[in-house]
């Protein structure tokens, strides 16, 4: 079962919350806090929340930390749904004229809203609304390596702001409602506003004023709200319908109240996540939204997510050795699985096989004696008997001479200096018809021997000849012959004396 930290660094304290996730089950094992000051060493408070949080356990499966929100800009930018599949590579020329960074020296992220998408009759004309979260690289890479340094774990995930937070909507059925719903994470020196519509986060701000001014900074904490939702609505959403606070500000004592009056708006604290409460204080359980960023944290290292993440581009996370060494017994189990798989699915194979060649082979024997008067169940031995029974010439069966040959044959006989027209040329199984005219009967004659001459026509003959009529000096002749090469009679006696052994065999067993 995979355990997840989640570490919330602020600047006067540092919460963490480790989660263990199993089978559509989340426990909340451990939540710890540490307050620093100025003077204090960040590394050293970080090192001691991460210590207690894991307990007995030396690492967890994989760590989640935030960026502060004012180390990134958040924006939502507008861009025509034909661009969708391109959304990464179209995004920097649009935030490049809407960031005070150079967006090559920074690292963004970004989720197409569904809530906040136009959808037109012309396709030309839809939008998506498209929410990015930028901040400079060497920002993000100080915060990864301000906990690298602390407790030698390297964060999976950087998020921003209070994006962390909407990780917790599959757990709060509050969050989740079509809203807005508005989550302030009340800080000593600062706060996250963050916006859900139908669980989906769709604006958020940080505040440069939290709790730690009260009760004479009250208004101006109240009045930084109202610009916030006043900013949201400007941008085409719709009145809050409740306001949810979290954080180590969400406690003090009138808080709520307060807020609900100048905000005009029920104010109350974040409900508890309907996850399982491992080994957890119950005065911690009680307040347990003061670890709602760092139980968004963790959670946000799961399959359901919805907050942001910088580790992208030079910043993107890869697995080291360490945590493949740790993954060697499951890795190990999984492998003999897949063994024990391959083997038994080899043998079921052979098994099949072995039965299907028995079947075959007594259809073999079957047929071989009924077609081939020997029963065998060999391949072999059956491609014998069937060559013995079916052998023929092994020449081409084709005749060697056809009517095309004919004709190339009286071509070459005919002087060139002899009037010779053909009135018909007839080949039928064989036999050729010349029907021709000549100057007179010696020239047939002498036709006739040439084409005698060829060793592939036999029996060469004028059958008849006739003078033309209404000229004396143009006599007609009708010339046959077979054309018959030696080669096929051998091949036709050849053929006709192997078939009369099998017929004769094949009589005698029918003989009683």
């Amino acid at each position: 079962m995979p355990t997840w930290l989640g570490l919330d660094v602020g600047r006067s304290k540092v919460k963490a919350a480790l989660v263990r996730s199993a089978y559509r089950k989340v426990t909340l094992e451990s939540l710890f806090v540490v307050d620093i000051d100025e003077e204090s060493d960040p590394q050293a408070a970080i090192r001691t929340v991460v210590t207690a949080a894991l307990g007995a356990a030396n690492a967890a499966d994989g760590l989640a930390i935030a960026l502060p929100g004012t180390r990134a800009a958040v924006r939502t930018v507008k861009l025509p749904a034909s661009a969708q599949k391109q959304i990464a590579d179209v995004l920097p020329f649009e935030l490049e004229a809407q960031v005070p960074v150079e967006i090559s020296e920074s690292v963004f992220d970004y989720r197409v809203l569904a809530n906040r998408s136009t959808v037109a009759e012309d396709v030309e004309n839809a939008e998506v609304s498209v929410l990015v979260a930028v901040a400079k690289t060497e920002d993000v890479r100080a915060r990864i390596e301000l906990v690298k340094a602390a407790v030698a774990m390297e964060p999976e995930r950087v998020e921003v702001g209070g994006f962390p937070i909407a990780n917790l909507v599959p757990y709060v059925p509050a969050l989740g409602e079509e809203g807005p719903i508005v989550v302030v994470d009340l800080g000593s020196h600062s706060s996250e506003v963050l916006v859900l519509v139908s669980g989906e986060p769709v604006f958020s701000r940080t505040l440069s004023c939290g709790t730690s001014g009260l009760p004479a900074s009250a208004p101006a904490l109240g009045r930084e709200i109202r610009v916030t939702m006043g900013a949201f609505r400007a941008t085409g959403g719709s009145q809050a319908t409740h306001v949810y606070l979290c954080g180590g500000g969400a406690f003090e004592q009138g808080a709520d109240i307060f807020l609900s009056a100048e905000l005009g708006l029920q104010c109350e604290a974040l409900p508890s996540p309907s996850i399982e409460m491992g080994t957890v204080d119950p005065p911690q359980v009680a307040h347990i939204g003061v670890f709602a960023k760092a139980i968004g944290l963790a959670l946000g290292l799961g399959g359901r997510v919805t907050g942001l993440d910088l580790r992208r581009g030079p910043l993107a996370y890869e697995r080291g050795f360490a945590w493949v060494r740790e993954k060697i017994p499951v890795l190990a189990g999984l492998a003999c699985t897949i063994l024990v798989s391959f083997l038994f699915s080899a043998w079921a194979q052979l098994h099949a096989a072995s039965n299907d060649r028995e079947v075959l082979e007594k259809a073999l024997a079957t047929v071989s004696k009924d077609v081939l008067g020997e029963e065998t169940t060999s391949a072999a031995r059956a491609t014998e008997l069937l060559g013995q029974l079916t052998a023929i010439n092994d020449e081409d069966p084709l005749p060697h001479a056809d009517a095309f040959d004919v004709m190339v044959k009286l071509s070459e006989d005919i002087p060139q200096s002899m009037v010779h027209d053909i009135e018909e040329l007839d080949v039928q199984k064989g036999h050729v018809v010349l029907h021709a005219i000549v100057g007179s009967i010696p020239d047939a004659e002498s036709i006739k021997t040439s084409m005698k001459a060829e060793r592939c026509f036999q029996d060469v003959k004028i059958t008849r000849t006739t003078s033309v009529v209404g000229k004396e000096d143009r006599q007609k002749y009708v010339l046959e012959f077979d054309e018959k090469c030696p080669e096929d009679v051998k091949s036709q006696k050849k053929r006709e004396g192997m078939a009369q052994p099998a017929s004769s065999s094949s009589a005698g067993e029918k003989q009683p």
